[in-house]
């Protein structure tokens, strides 16, 4: 199967010297979430060893849209080619309310009986609904899971099928 994944230079670079492309301790922003995605992974791939994650995009992101890097970063969008069974699909959407450490609801009444206290599910087990593609939630509450995201833990060069270089635009502000 076909993923992307957009790397700074500098990172692709690190890994054509070393052979595959992993994550790093160095670059984690959340990690306590980053840590518990690992766990996951650990759970949900066979072959998952515990490195830090690759993210990977499902659809091929457009290297023409900010927000990807800080603009005027020099950037690769690296195509790859994985097993099904080596990628942890994830909602997007409800990754950010892992990343924001919140509780992960399929509606507004659950989200109202979780801040009362009365809801029997943890923050945590409720994070777990981010891999559940096609569980039933009011679409107006959660969004419509439009946006899906992978990680998988060391990418082999032989798995890049194409690098494509770019520089990050800046953004635009109103």
């Amino acid at each position: 199967m076909i993923y992307w994944s957009m790397q700074t230079l500098e990172v692709w670079k690190q890994a054509q010297e070393i052979g595959y492309l992993e994550g790093s301790s160095e670059h984690l922003m959340f990690p306590r979430q980053y840590i518990w995605m690992m766990e996951q992974m650990k759970t949900r791939l066979p072959t998952y060893k515990g490195e830090y994650p690759i993210w990977l995009w499902i659809k091929k992101p457009d290297m023409r849209s900010t927000g990807h890097f800080e603009g005027g970063t020099k950037c690769v969008r690296l195509t790859i080619d994985l097993k099904e069974t080596d990628v942890l699909i994830s909602d997007l959407d409800r990754w950010n309310l892992v990343l924001n450490n919140g509780f992960c609801s399929d509606n507004e009444h659950e989200e109202g009986e979780f801040n009362k206290g009365i809801l029997e599910m943890t923050k945590e087990e409720s994070w777990e609904r981010i891999f559940d593609l096609n569980r039933a939630v009011d679409v107006n509450w959660t969004g419509n899971g439009a946006w899906l995201q992978g990680t998988t833990g060391r990418i082999y060069l032989e798995k890049v099928k194409r690098v494509e270089q770019y520089i990050s635009r800046k953004s635009k502000l109103f």
